[in-house]
């Protein structure tokens, strides 16, 4: 599917609650710059929310360490991470300065898989504390397209078990449903 160019998000999109941002990214273009100059859209179809301090899941419930200090930024930054040592993670952190809340990317139209997002896109660690914006080679655009409420699927999040019960449960992962 061609994805046609859109209009970048604001910095004031991401800097909201996560349940809400991540929701309204459901639809949105992710951008990368192409070495040769060019663009890749891909629409995002499927995102986990990281709700804060408090959300057992979220890699700043134990406090700022070197690794999750970005997620103490005000959102409108990338927080990228290896994961298990050979995926790299893409998330986008929300809500305010001091208030670690994150969307992680789990996959976009035609790539399923937060790992496979990031390599098909030639994401990685350079990517960490950026902006989310052109001249990052990297960043969101609206492109028109509209998800409805009965579009979308809640389920839990995947591979957090070890955030205990209550958090396992939580319905915070979004899914544009196939058609």
């Amino acid at each position: 599917m061609s994805i046609p160019k859109g209009k970048v998000l604001p910095v004031a999109f991401y800097r909201r609650e996560a349940e809400t941002v991540t929701r309204e990214l459901l639809g949105k273009a992710l951008c990368r710059a192409l070495p040769g100059g060019g663009v890749r859209r891909c629409l995002l179809t499927e995102l986990e929310a990281y709700v804060g301090p408090h959300d057992k899941a979220c890699h700043a419930s134990k406090g700022k360490t070197p690794r999750t200090a970005v997620m103490f930024e005000p959102g409108g930054v990338f927080y990228v991470y290896l994961c298990y040592g050979m995926h790299w993670m893409l998330n986008i952190v929300t809500g305010a300065k001091d208030y670690p809340a994150a969307v992680l990317v789990r996959g976009v139209e035609e790539i399923s898989g937060p790992g496979r997002v990031t390599k098909q896109l030639g994401i990685g660690r350079e990517q960490n504390a950026l902006p989310v914006r052109r001249t990052s080679g990297l960043w969101v655009e609206d492109v028109g397209i509209e998800i409805l409420d009965t579009q979308v699927e809640r389920t839990p999040r995947i591979g957090i078990n070890y955030a205990g019960e209550y958090w396992v449960n939580q319905p915070l992962r979004y899914l544009v449903r196939p058609k």
